[in-house]
């Protein structure tokens, strides 16, 4: 089937692109505002259609370990959850990104700490970036910040979490989840054949068969040598993800004097906010990270060396300004605007937070 437009939710088009992909399998379990995720996937009955598995597991830990044992077979697999549901999941991700297998993980962020709100935040940056679980891990990470990427980035999210053999995730928050706009959904993919997989995916679990021997999927080493050989290995991987999968969107930076550093809802927030101090003569720009992990920080220090100070505008209390105040290495002065407890700022609070933090008006 070809292209096809709909108007959807956020939390929608994550579903219906899933399905349209070609993916293998969902595990997961309800929890506030990511919620359709499930149930549209559940309604639109995949398995009766491409094959799809959809579960709801008995809860986030049992989901996550699903999604390992399903990624372990070089299934393409994926889960979501939101916030506190993710913190439970991390163990499961960490020993994932340890056997180095690929999968795709949503969260649809909420407020906290601890249970907190089912409104939107963007609190869950540091979890997310900087490894959550146990060990030296990444996750390649990506923000949308529209609905249309909500639904394109479970491709590019699987795309490269294969290429990588390593974890992915869609990183958003409540505002994204819950909207409604148009999107286009991409033509259906068939799933991969068990040949395909064979093929793409020679270090799968898959049993003995004729030509090759067993597999075996761990994260486990008890030899303290070969973990470090295993740790180097990782982070000689994360080394070239940072060289080669940096994304990010500029907006109105030509001529900037200074610029706003923002993701998800908060960069759309603050496109409006751009063009109200254009209004007012002040040559403000917007950069936009669209994967949190890997940063674009030689963008972002090149910028320092052209303009005059920085705001990192986050629905938070201040977490990935510390990103941008390593990438720009003391070169120009960075603030932090943000919110808390869901709410959501407006483009006049953020010009007003500039004008007093960034330019001391």
């Amino acid at each position: 089937m070809s292209e096809e437009i709909k108007l959807l939710k956020g939390n929608e088009a994550i579903s219906h692109a899933a399905i349209r992909y070609g993916a293998d399998g969902y595990f997961g379990y309800p929890i506030t505002p990511q919620s359709e995720i499930l149930e549209t996937l559940m309604a639109e009955m995949p398995w009766e259609t491409t094959g799809m598995v959809v579960l709801q597991a008995e809860s986030e830990v049992a989901a996550i370990n699903m999604v390992y044992g399903g990624a372990g077979t070089g299934k393409r697999i994926m889960t979501s959850s939101s916030s506190p549901g993710i913190s439970l999941k991390l163990e499961g991700i960490s020993y994932i990104a340890g056997a180095e297998l690929p999968c795709l993980i949503v969260n649809i962020m909420r407020g906290g700490p601890g249970l907190g709100t089912i409104q939107p935040s963007q609190a869950d940056y540091f979890q997310t970036v900087k490894g959550g679980g146990h060990g030296d891990y990444r996750l390649i990470t990506l923000a949308p910040s529209s609905v249309q990427e909500m639904a394109d980035f479970v491709g590019l999210g699987f795309d490269l979490a294969f290429k990588y053999s390593n974890p992915a995730i869609i990183l958003a928050d409540g505002i994204i989840g819950q909207m409604m706009e148009k999107v286009i959904l991409p033509p259906y993919r068939p799933r991969k054949t068990e040949e395909e997989i064979e093929k793409e995916s020679p270090w799968a679990a898959r049993g003995k068969t004729k030509g090759r021997n067993r597999n075996v999927v761990t994260s486990l080493e008890l030899d303290p040598a070969a973990m470090e050989e295993n740790n180097i290995r990782f982070q000689a991987k994360y080394k070239l993800i940072e060289e080669n999968e940096v994304r990010y969107e500029e907006f109105l930076c030509e001529d900037a004097e200074y610029l706003l550093v923002a993701f998800g809802s908060s960069a759309r927030i603050c496109q409006k906010t751009v063009e109200l101090a254009r209004e007012e003569g002040i040559k403000l720009g917007l950069l936009r990270p669209i994967t949190l992990w890997p940063f674009p920080s030689k963008v972002l220090n090149t910028y320092a060396d052209k303009t005059k100070g920085m705001l990192s505008v986050e629905l938070n209390a201040g977490q990935m300004v510390e990103d941008v105040r390593l990438a720009t290495n003391g070169k120009v002065k960075v603030e932090h605007f943000g919110r808390l407890g869901g709410i959501v700022f407006t483009p006049d609070e953020i010009l007003a937070a500039f004008k007093q933090s960034v330019m001391n008006q």
